[in-house]
């Protein structure tokens, strides 16, 4: 083991000509360092997942003492939100600009700052007020923008053929980091309900664990090829618009009910009458994160298969009925006097886990649309060599990922405000669940529209990128007079013969 460290911490931090879609190369080596580089890419979004959402555990344990108000518990888990929703953009530019390592150890020590002072604030109940709570969650915001940095150089790293199972297995590696917060939550609220500091102690031994995992073991690649040109690019592009207002359903619905579910349940236990309301909330707010999260790398395996399109098109109609069951429970608990019985309970449960769970496939699918999308529009360019077509595309693909993780983002900030707005108004939550269900019906039909009903690249399976064989060029090319413009295939990367055991690092 020391001497493995050691060969680790002196080898080349820098991958050059990094080639996917080379098979032979893929199959020689390069699939070991891109496993390794997604390991501990999960791990670093994982901890960043769990930092991001520490304040939907924290209002568990915030009783009377800490004079914080139901109302006030909205509007932290929507600053938490929205800040994590907005560094998504910058966040998926700095892995072109510092490095998918580098930046991996900085986004895991920087969160050290929101986790101490939550542990701060946490253990001094009364001492500090509502201006207090707001800012230290806006910083828990870093975590959120680590799902941009980590889903942008992922991207790179994979061939076109694996994205859809890479990109799944790398947002629901990360997106775990909410259950499983919560039933770090629930462990001590159970053992020690009067300690949540043990909660932040706990994270803060892992932040240091995910920091030092990324210095030994990740790489930086030479051509991360986000840049803010792209984004802007991608911003003169309708699919940019289409796909932005499908991951406000899908990781919106995710992230924004994994910050609300123990509160509503709180507040539906506490109507029940039980007699540990806050106990019986965290003992089921997990279970929805924790199989939407699950269920993310399986929707893209399922959208490599069978088509982006029809897994969202599908999961979506899901949804529908998933947010009809709130509704239905939520309206006849209205018209018991808004006092929630179990039967009312059981239906709103199942049918937040059921949102939880298809969230968690379509999350998969919409990801698996995105680079396929500009693989198709990079094919149908005769201005672009074959390789111009390849970085073109990944390029396009990691800003959009950028802007769609921030516009999903941004869906729970819309989700958390619809909540608090609707138990404001009418002490319940069946408008805001009614107002749920509408857009998903609205993002069905938009994604029938647009990508099952006449695109047959999202629509059905997709094939490995074509590169040419080098020194040929490629025929739309020499049709259009530009053969100079043809490009060798890079081969296997090139690295420093420093690399720790002899084999490709």
């Amino acid at each position: 083991m020391p001497s493995t460290l050691l060969a680790n911490l002196r080898r080349d931090r820098t991958i050059t000509d990094w080639d996917p879609e080379d098979r032979e190369a893929w199959d020689n080596g390069n699939a070991a360092i891109a496993k390794r580089n997604l390991v501990w890419s999960v791990i670093c979004e994982h901890v960043g997942f769990s930092i991001w959402s520490l304040f939907s555990v924290m209002a568990l344990f915030m009783g009377p003492e800490y004079g914080i108000s139901l109302d006030q518990k909205f509007m932290i888990a929507a600053t938490a939100t929205f800040v994590g929703s907005c560094l998504r953009i910058p966040y998926t530019q700095a892995t072109a600009r510092f490095g998918g390592r580098n930046w991996a150890i900085f986004s895991a020590i920087v969160l050290v700052i929101p986790t101490g002072l939550t542990m701060m604030l946490m253990m001094n109940p009364g001492e500090f007020g509502f201006g207090w709570f707001l800012a230290v969650a806006a910083i828990t915001g870093f975590g959120g923008g680590n799902f941009a940095s980590s889903m942008t150089n992922i991207n790179a790293f994979y061939p076109q053929r694996l994205k859809g199972w890479a990109l799944g297995l790398n947002a629901g590696g990360g997106n775990i980091g909410v259950p499983a917060v919560q039933l770090i939550g629930l462990l001590v609220i159970w053992l020690a309900a009067d300690s949540p500091e043990i909660v932040c102690a706990f994270y803060l031994l892992l932040l240091a664990v995910a920091g030092a995992g990324a210095a030994l073991y990740m790489d930086n690649l030479d051509h991360q090829t986000s840049s803010a040109t792209a984004m802007i690019d991608c911003l003169r592009h309708r699919d940019t618009w289409v796909i932005g207002i499908l991951y406000v359903g899908t990781f919106g619905s995710f992230i924004g009910f994994g910050f609300a579910f123990s509160q509503v349940l709180n507040i539906s236990f506490t109507s029940s009458g039980a007699a540990k309301p806050a106990l019986a909330a965290a003992q089921i707010a997990w279970i929805g994160p924790l199989l939407g999260s699950l269920a993310r790398p399986y929707g893209g395996k399922l959208a490599d298969r069978i088509g982006g399109g029809k897994v969202t098109m599908y999961t979506f109609v899901g949804m529908i009925a998933a947010a009809a069951i709130l509704v239905v429970a939520g309206t006849m608990a209205d018209n018991n006097g808004k006092v929630i019985d179990s039967g009312h309970l059981v239906g709103l449960i199942v049918g937040f886990i059921l949102l939880f769970l298809l969230s968690g496939i379509a999350n998969g699918s919409v990801y698996k649309i995105i680079p396929t999308i500009w693989e198709e529009k990079a094919q149908s360019r005769t201005d672009l060599g074959a390789m111009e077509k390849v970085t073109w595309s990944r390029s396009m693909s990691g800003a959009l990922i950028g802007l769609a993780g921030a516009a999903g983002g941004l869906g729970g900030v819309g989700i958390n405000l619809v909540l608090r707005a609707s138990y404001k108004s009418n002490q319940s939550a069946t408008v805001a669940f009614w107002i749920f269900m509408a857009f998903y019906v609205l993002a069905a039909v938009i994604t029938w529209w647009f990508y099952v009903r006449s695109r047959s690249v999202v629509s059905n399976e997709t094939t490995d990128i074509v590169v040419e064989v080098p020194g040929t060029a490629p025929a739309a090319d020499m049709s259009a007079g530009g053969a100079e413009a043809a490009v060798e295939t890079a081969g296997q990367p090139k690295v420093s013969t420093s690399a720790g055991n002899g084999t490709l690092a």
